[in-house]
């Protein structure tokens, strides 16, 4: 069984906690042209084909090319564990507390001498959210439906007046740095919350 360590915002850390969140969306990292096309193999969930056409130019013969590519975050079955900000806060015990930022509103320090630490490097012992994949398909990015904008995190009703969550969506995706014109194919990770493994013994 595979294990990754997905960075996920304080706000979305919430809405998985507050179980808003059940979808997450990665882009490929196949660096091909225009004429990419994905289809998920139905037989063999958490793989792709992906599949496109090149040439020499006009007037000379195209060729498609095809590359069969597994999801590198998992299939279902597998599990995720979040990596949100942190820090370790010294306590009177032999062993030190740690602390998330996304337990506060604002993601501010709370208690003197806080310093957090930023998700990359939390490492997989210090998470307390698991995650068990249910589902994977591609899409692309800018074909999210309102549904799946819904089961991303957004925070107002799907029928709310003049409320659109996937507008929320593309918003919370600029704002991760992502390109929402450029309308990448992404991974599409459905998800459930589950306890956290017990510890491995040792052999």
């Amino acid at each position: 069984m595979k294990e990754t360590g997905l960075m996920f915002k304080a706000p979305l850390v919430r809405a998985i906690l507050s179980g808003q969140k059940t979808q997450t969306r990665r882009v490929f990292k196949q660096a091909v042209g225009p004429s990419l096309s994905v289809d998920i193999d139905d037989a063999n969930p958490g793989v792709a084909e992906l599949s496109w056409l090149y040439g020499d130019g006009p007037g000379h013969e195209v060729h498609e090319s095809i590359k069969r590519v597994p999801c590198p975050f998992g299939k279902p079955g597998d599990r995720i564990y979040v990596r949100e900000t942190f820090a370790w806060v010294p306590t009177a015990c032999e062993s030190d507390e740690i602390v998330f930022a996304a337990d506060y509103q604002d993601g501010s320090d709370k208690a003197a001498g806080v310093r957090y630490i930023p998700s990359i490097h939390m490492p997989k012992a210090a998470a307390r959210i698991w995650l068990e994949i249910t589902g994977v398909r591609a899409e692309r990015l800018q074909s999210i439906s309102r549904g799946d904008a819904m089961a991303e995190g957004c925070p107002f009703p799907n029928l709310a007046d003049d409320a659109n969550p996937r507008e929320w969506f593309a918003e919370v995706w600029k704002s991760t740095g992502g390109d929402w014109a450029a309308n990448p194919w992404v991974w599409v990770i459905d998800f459930k919350r589950i306890d956290q493994p017990a510890p491995k013994e040792a052999p």
